[in-house]
């Protein structure tokens, strides 16, 4: 069948793998990028994938923070110059400010969106798009905005300390988590995980017999890398985040947490 060469380009980019491998997982999927890129999986020809921040828009993300509650906004922009404008950075916190003053993300929304349309375009002469605006509320509230201004991370816990919470969303910041521990990993997506590793041994012709033992512990390690808790702690990679939590204090909880990219 027919290939689209920018379907060929996209997949490349996802998996690094090379364009003979990209074309006959996209025949064989009838090019649906997604199933191409479990196939490839299988088969064991993913490459280490491309860093996402190299196709990332330029901009700013600010954090603004209340009492039980924190507003996080940010405005993409076309430059690296204008995102490091001192008017720019300034106009970000302000909007910042006036989210978590307003308390209404979806009512916000639309004022921002014509302020920038008529205020910020005219003033930094760029295309500038809302990329993020939303209020997040709880017990006890981290946040972590990282010295570049395009990622942010926000943790909810129960329990615990400020401090505690902002560690986390440090660490949600750099490992980029999916999801807060096993349990929140749904079980079709752990099947198919586990059919991605039997193929794979498969592939390897380890035998039949050993293939759910070594699963299991292929899936263990997916948890550490897409589960908060499970994930080693950035300050210290000789304890989970977890154990990390219990030694501050036991009675702690982490509910939720999000993680915000320019």
């Amino acid at each position: 069948m027919s290939v689209d060469t920018s379907l060929i380009t996209k997949l490349r980019d996802l998996t690094g793998a090379g364009i003979g491998d990209c074309r006959q997982a996209l025949e064989e999927a009838n090019n649906d990028i997604d199933l191409a890129v479990e196939l490839m999986r299988k088969k064991g020809v993913m490459k280490a994938a491309k860093k996402s921040d190299r196709a990332t828009k330029e901009g700013v993300i600010a954090v603004a923070k209340g009492e039980g509650k924190l507003a996080i906004f940010g405005i993409a922009c076309e430059t690296d110059f204008v995102s490091r404008n001192e008017d720019f950075i300034v106009a970000v916190n302000q909007l910042a400010a006036d989210l978590l003053s307003s308390g209404d993300p979806e009512a916000f929304r639309v004022l921002a969106e014509e302020r920038i349309k008529n205020e910020l375009v005219l003033k930094i002469g760029e295309n500038l798009q809302l990329a993020v605006c939303e209020i997040i509320t709880g017990e006890q509230l981290g946040y972590y905005l990282h010295s570049n201004k395009k990622i942010a991370s926000v943790v909810v816990m129960s329990g615990s300390s400020e401090s505690v919470a902002n560690e986390l969303a440090m660490q949600v910041t750099a490992m980029s988590p999916r999801y807060v521990s096993p349990e929140n990993v749904s079980d079709k997506e752990k099947e198919k995980e586990k059919e991605i590793y039997r193929e794979q041994l498969k592939a390897e012709n380890k035998p039949e017999n050993m293939w759910d033992k070594i699963s299991e512990g292929k899936l263990n390690k997916f948890y550490t890398e897409v589960c908060l808790l499970n994930q080693a702690f950035i300050k210290d990679d000789k304890i989970s985040i977890e154990q990390y939590i219990k030694q501050q204090d036991s009675n702690a909880k982490v509910l939720d947490f999000k993680r915000f990219a320019i």
